[in-house]
């Protein structure tokens, strides 16, 4: 099976351990990939390591930064040197990079996928929504991030092949358990220790967060590990809500440390909001920080907005998003028993290791690919160790 992959995303070093996942499976994989992408004024280059087992072919995409309107000139000529099987092209419907390579695939009679994680139901002005129908009208088969997006694909009324597998996954050996940690009872001496990663922004809900946390009873520290614009806003809350002395913000973490954070928590939480407000709309496409908080062996709670229920599953809590009194017992329920923090450690940790590896990630894409191009012979499976 030969797969040429087209995927801005993939700039970023530890993504590409699925397409090493996928290599290994038997799959002759040509990953497309800038040198950089470019966000502002700055430039996030290619990062090392990850490249074993397939071809690195890199690109430096007309409109590089344009999350819309980039695609790679040289990919026709590409596909017409390789002759793959399939196209996997690792963009959304409406943008023009899926556009250009579902053409260039089909010069060369490959079959094509795409991969989508839009999650709240748009109808877009030309010339994307012109774009979006083309591709929905011609592609072989498609990949949604999460549930609604696969809801919303069949709304538009797309009713070929469509698989719901995330992006990417989590890496058990880096995201693992602290064996030393003990799930022991709270007390002043040793404060149920509650963290949230990722940005600081409103539609987090870190501003219900605060307030679930004024309604514990015993000894509890949050810690805000992320950037953004809603600190300020935050800190002042901290502050009237009269909590400023059990609130901590560490700002940006170096990726070689979140590992180090996430397994000093007794909590990991998500308490996101679905956003509507005018033309700005948003809801929660995954929660790979709970993901990773699962993967550590920590209990997570979140809110129900978007993925979260359905990544969580049976491994944390969950509460209405929003409501900071249901949140709050949730908190609570994990601040009073340490048995049950211990429980859905485990039960978290399994459910990533059964469903949110790299190598699960990369086996259920596998499989996407093999019914699209309609290979009914059983699979012959390995994996990266």
């Amino acid at each position: 099976m030969k797969v040429v992959m087209v995927s801005k995303a993939c700039y970023v070093g530890s993504y590409r351990r699925k397409l090493e996942e996928l290599a290994a499976l038997g799959v002759d994989l040509t990953l497309v990939v800038p040198p950089y992408w470019r966000t502002g004024d700055k430039l996030a280059y290619r990062e090392p390591g990850y490249d074993q087992g397939y071809r690195i072919v890199e690109e430096n995409p007309v409109l590089n930064g344009n999350f819309h309107l980039h695609f790679y000139r040289g990919l026709p000529a590409l596909l017409r040197e390789v002759r793959p099987d399939l196209v996997h092209i690792d963009e959304e419907p409406y943008d023009l990079v899926t556009l250009h390579a579902l053409r260039a695939a089909r010069t060369v009679n490959a079959k094509s996928v795409f991969f989508t994680w839009q999650n709240i139901d748009r109808n877009y002005t030309p010339p994307f929504g012109w774009i979006e129908r083309y591709v929905l009208s011609r592609v072989n088969g498609a990949i949604a991030g999460n549930q609604d997006a696969a809801k919303i694909l069949r709304r538009k009324g797309y009713q070929r092949p469509l698989y719901v597998i995330p992006q990417f996954g989590i890496d058990p050996d880096i995201f693992s358990p602290d064996t030393t940690q003990a799930f022991t009872p709270i007390s002043e001496q040793r404060p149920l220790q509650i963290g949230f990663s990722g940005r600081l922004v409103p539609e987090k809900g870190l501003s219900m967060l605060l307030t679930a946390c004024t309604r514990l009873t015993g000894a509890w520290e949050l810690t805000f590990v992320g950037a953004g614009p809603h600190q300020t806003v935050l800190e002042v809350e901290a502050a009237s809500l009269g909590i400023a002395s059990r609130v901590r913000f560490l700002g940006g973490v170096p990726s070689d440390r979140v590992t180090d954070h996430v397994r000093s928590l007794d909590v990991l939480v998500n308490p996101s909001l679905t956003l509507r407000r005018g033309k700005t709309q948003w809801k929660e496409q995954f929660g790979r920080s709970i993901a990773e908080g699962m993967a550590c062996g920590i209990p997570v709670a979140g809110s129900d907005s978007g993925e979260i229920p359905h990544l969580i599953g049976d491994g944390g809590l969950i509460a209405p998003e929003g409501d900071a009194v249901a949140l709050a017992a949730c908190l609570q329920r994990l601040l009073d028993s340490p048995a049950l923090r211990q429980e859905l450690g485990q039960r978290g940790r399994e459910r990533v290791l059964q469903r949110f590896t790299q190598r699960q990630i990369a086996a259920d894409t596998y499989e996407c690919y093999r019914q699209v191009l309609g290979i009914t012979e059983p699979a012959v499976t390995g994996g990266v160790r």
